[in-house]
Order: structure tokens, then sequence, then C-alpha cells
């Protein structure tokens, strides 16, 4: 049994290639999207340690490359501010990464209709 030959033509090509593109950004969405999982789990962990401290004892916070003492709850409330701003950038990139699933989906349809086969638009 023999494939048939399809013909590709300029259109076909640019869907081939923004279907490649596509990959590619979801490839490098979903390891930002880990990363922001773990980096999140690691904020809660540090949030549930913090409030085993002393009230009265500053803690050693990390601003940048150094660590200054700072009051707990100064600490407390930047550490919320840093799990808010962690949770809005995983919602970004979950909305991101289904959206472009979304439109992954529908390259797959035209051009695995036209392609049969002859295709592999599979991720790994």
């Amino acid at each position: 049994m023999t494939q048939r030959e399809v013909e590709v033509n300029w259109e076909d090509q640019n869907r081939i290639n923004q279907f490649s593109k596509l990959n590619t950004r979801m490839d490098r969405l979903e390891d930002e999207y880990k990363a922001q999982k773990t980096e999140k789990e690691y904020l809660d962990d540090l949030a549930m340690e913090i409030e085993l401290l002393d009230e009265d004892e500053p803690v050693l916070y990390k601003i940048g490359d150094a660590f200054v003492k700072i009051p707990l709850e100064d600490a407390q409330a930047r550490l919320e501010k840093a799990k808010e701003d962690i949770d809005s950038c995983v919602d970004d990139l979950d909305s991101q990464i289904t959206q472009i699933s979304t439109e992954m989906d529908e390259l797959k349809k035209t051009l695995y209709a036209k392609f049969g086969q002859a295709i592999n638009l599979e991720r790994n």
C-alpha cells in the first residue's frame, strides 16, 4: 500500500510553520508553568514555616541578592504579595497554554485532513 503524494502549497507550508512555532512556544510556556508552580509550593512551605516564628524577632528576608532583617509582619505581607504575583502569573500561563493548544488543534485538523498519515504533528 503506497501513500498518496500530496503537494505542499504555500498556505500548507505556512500552517506547518505556524504549528512548529506554536509547539516551541508551548514547550517554553509549559516549562515556565512548572517552574512557577514549584516556586508557589516553596512560598507555601515558607508561609507555614514563618507562622511558627516568634513575632518579636526580626526575620531574614531575601531582597534581590541580599538578606535583610525585617519585622515578621512585613515578611508575611511581602510573602503574601509574592504568592499573589505567582498565582497571577500561573493563571496567565495557563490561559496562554489553553489558547495555544486550541490553535494547535485547529491546525492539526486542517493539516491531517489534507496530509493524513504523511505528516506527524503529535508532541513527544
